[in-house]
C-alpha cells in the first residue's frame, strides 16, 4: 500500500482526523509561561503602584498573585492528570457539571476572555512595533497583519506553531533576566520599606488591594491554555502536570524579581507615573540603548503570548463543535496539517473586530471578571472528579480540600470586587455570559432536529 497516497478529503463540518500528538515536556512548559508571560510583567507594574502606594504592598500584591497562581497550578496538574483531554478546561467543566457550564465557558472564551486578552497586547505589540522601526502606519494595520501571520503559520500545523512558540519563549526568558540584572546590579538605590501599609487595615484597604489585584491576576493569568491542547500532547498525563508546576514556579520567580527592581530603581511614586517601567528601569541602567533592547525585548514576549494564544484556545473551539454545541464546521481538522484551522482562523477574525473598537483598560476589567469566574469553577470540579474518578493521582492538590475552597473564596472575592470597582465594563461580561444560555439551548435543539 502506497502510505504517500492522498487520503479523501473530508467535507467541511464532517469529522476527520484526530490532533497530531506531537508536544512534549519542553514544549509544553514553553506553553505555560508563554500563555502567562505577555506585555503584562513589562507595563502592569505602574497600574499596581497607581492603586497600593508602598513597597510592601506592590510587592506583596505579586507574591500573592504568584502563590495564587502556583496554587492553580497544583489544581489544573491534578486535573490533567484526571483527564488528559482535547479542551482541557472545557473537558473538566462539562464532566463535573454539566455541558450548559462547559459551553459557557467556550462561548465567553472566544467572545471576551481570549480574543479580549490578545486583542489587548496586539495593540501593544503594534504600538512597540512603530517605535521602533519607525513605520508610518495605523496601529490596527500592524495589529492585522500581525494576527494574519501567526494565523497561517499555526494553520500549518502544531509542530509548526510549538517550535515558534517555544523560540519565542527562549527569547522572552533572555529579556527578563536582562531586565532584572540590569535593574540589580546597574542601579543602586536604597527601598525605604516603612511604613508597609497606605492606610489602615479597613474595607476601603482591602478594596484598593483588590483593585491593585486586577492588573497582577490579568499579568499572570493564561496558566490553563496549556491544558487545551492535551490531545496533541505525546504524554499529556506526565507532560501537562509537570510543565504546569514548573512553568508557574519559573513565571512567579520571574514576575517578583522584575517588581523588586522596577520598585528598587525608580521608588513607588515614579514607579506609578511612568507607563513604560521596563524601559525607565533599563535606560537608567544602560541608557538609550538598554531601552531600546528591552522594547525588542517586549514585543517578542507579546508577539510570543500571541502566538500561544493562536496554538490553544482554539482547541476548546474544536472541542465545542465536536460536542455538537458550536459550528459544526469548526471541528474539521485539515488531513495534512491535522490542526483544526477553522477554529484558528474564527479566533483570529473575531480578535480583530475587539482590537477594533475594545480599548486596553476596558478590556483588561471584563476579561479579569470572566476569567476569575471560570477559574473558581474550575477548581471546584476537583471535588467533583475526585469522587467519580478514583484512582490515585501522581499530582495531588496540597491541603486540599481546604487549599482548593480557599483558592474558589479568593477567585470570587476578585469577581466582587472588580463589579464593584468597575461596574459598568465587569457587567457587558456578564451580558455575553448570560446571552449564552439561550444560544446554547438553540444549538442543542437546532444539532438535534
Amino acid at each position: 500500500m502506497n502510505s504517500s497516497a492522498p487520503s479523501p478529503t473530508p467535507k467541511i463540518g464532517e469529522a476527520s482526523q484526530p490532533l497530531a500528538r506531537r508536544l512534549g515536556l519542553f514544549d509544553t512548559t514553553m506553553l505555560v509561561m508563554g500563555g502567562i508571560v505577555g506585555a503584562g510583567i513589562f507595563i502592569n507594574p505602574y497600574v499596581v503602584a497607581q492603586r497600593v502606594h508602598t513597597p510592601a504592598l506592590v510587592l506583596g500584591a505579586w507574591l500573592t498573585g504568584g502563590l495564587l497562581a502556583l496554587a492553580a497550578a497544583f489544581i489544573w496538574a491534578e486535573l490533567a492528570d484526571r483527564m488528559p483531554q482535547v479542551g482541557g478546561q472545557y473537558a473538566y467543566l462539562r464532566e463535573a457539571y454539566h455541558p450548559l457550564v462547559a459551553f459557557l465557558y467556550g462561548w465567553v472564551l472566544l467572545l471576551v476572555i481570549q480574543t479580549g486578552g490578545m486583542a489587548a497586547v496586539t495593540v501593544t505589540f503594534a504600538h512597540y512595533f512603530l517605535e521602533l522601526t519607525g513605520w508610518h502606519a495605523a496601529e490596527w494595520q500592524i495589529a492585522v497583519v500581525t494576527l494574519l501571520i501567526l494565523t497561517v503559520v499555526n494553520c500549518l500545523g502544531v509542530r509548526a506553531g510549538g517550535t515558534l512558540q517555544s523560540v519565542l519563549m527562549a527569547t522572552k526568558i533572555l529579556a527578563i533576566a536582562l531586565l532584572i540584572g540590569a535593574g540589580a546590579f546597574l542601579i543602586h538605590r536604597h527601598i525605604p520599606w516603612h511604613p508597609l501599609l497606605d492606610q489602615k487595615i479597613s474595607p476601603a484597604f482591602f478594596s484598593s488591594f483588590g483593585a491593585a489585584m486586577i492588573p497582577v491576576v490579568f499579568a499572570y493569568g493564561g496558566w490553563q491554555t496549556a491544558s487545551f491542547v492535551a490531545g496533541e500532547m505525546k504524554n499529556p498525563r506526565r507532560d501537562l502536570p509537570r510543565a504546569l508546576i514548573l512553568g508557574v514556579t519559573g513565571v512567579a520567580l520571574s514576575y517578583t524579581l522584575v517588581n523588586f527592581v522596577c520598585v528598587r530603581a525608580l521608588g513607588i511614586t515614579a514607579l506609578a507615573e511612568t507607563r513604560t517601567p521596563a524601559s525607565e528601569v533599563m535606560r537608567m541602567a544602560l541608557g538609550s540603548k538598554g531601552a531600546t533592547i528591552i522594547a525588542l525585548g517586549i514585543n517578542i514576549s507579546i508577539l510570543g503570548f500571541l502566538s500561544q494564544s493562536v496554538l490553544t484556545a482554539p482547541r476548546v473551539y474544536f472541542a465545542m463543535a465536536e460536542d455538537g454545541v458550536f459550528f459544526r464546521q469548526l471541528s474539521w481538522v485539515h488531513p495534512r496539517t491535522r490542526v483544526p484551522i477553522f477554529a484558528i482562523i474564527a479566533q483570529s477574525v473575531w480578535t480583530m473586530v475587539i482590537l477594533l473598537f475594545g480599548t486596553y483598560d476596558k478590556i483588561l476589567n471584563y476579561v479579569i471578571s470572566m476569567d476569575a469566574i471560570f477559574w473558581g469553577l474550575t477548581a471546584g470540579c476537583l471535588f467533583i472528579l475526585r469522587r467519580r474518578i478514583r484512582q490515585q493521582s501522581a499530582f495531588s492538590m496540597p491541603g486540599h480540600p481546604y487549599t482548593t475552597t480557599l483558592f474558589c473564596l479568593v477567585c470570587a472575592g476578585v469577581v466582587a470586587n472588580t463589579v464593584y470597582t468597575f461596574p459598568r465594563n465587569t457587567l457587558i461580561g456578564v451580558a455575553i455570559l448570560a446571552a449564552g444560555v439561550p444560544v446554547y439551548y438553540i444549538w442543542k435543539r437546532t444539532s438535534h432536529a
